[in-house]
Formats: structure tokens, sequence, C-alpha cells
């Protein structure tokens, strides 16, 4: 009897120490992002953490990159997705 009983605490511990080691490797984001997409122009805007640049045509070397941009779509033809690309602040 005693025997089951240690292995039940054992069990215990070992699952209540998973559920522990679990929840500690929980973090919160490196980065965040807003964007604001109303009819016309779309903003994108790097809230914490990181800069962002327009990437939809390849990296341009002579751009740098920018906390906040727009763009807008003009004629008859829609937007297709943008590509932007983002950088992790240190």
């Amino acid at each position: 009897m005693a025997r089951m009983i240690l292995r039940g605490i054992v069990v215990v511990a070992l699952f209540g120490g998973g559920w522990v080691a679990a929840r500690a490797q929980s973090s919160a984001p490196d980065f965040e992002i807003v964007v604001n997409a109303p009819e016309g122009s779309t903003t994108i805007e790097c809230v914490r953490g990181c800069t962002l640049a327009w990437v939809q045509r390849g990296l341009n070397p002579n751009s740098r990159p920018v906390p906040k941009f727009s763009f807008a779509c003009k004629g008859s033809d829609p937007c297709s997705s943008a590509r932007v690309g983002g950088w992790i602040n240190p």
C-alpha cells in the first residue's frame, strides 16, 4: 500500500514539474506591428521592437528601415499583397 502511495506521489510530482517547465518557456513577443487598412491608403507601423521597409520589388540599398510607412493602390486594378521586410531592434 505504501508503495502505491509513493508511486502516486512521484507521478503527481513529475506531472507538476513538467507543467511548471512548460509554463516557464512561454515568453512575450519580440515585436508588435499594427496594420491599418481602410479603403484607400494602408498604413503599417511597428509599435515595439522593430523597423520596417517596403521590399515588394527587392531590397533597395538606398532606403533605410523606418518604424511606419503607408502605401496606396491606384487605378482600377486591386492591390495584391504587399511585401514588407522587418528587422528586430536589438
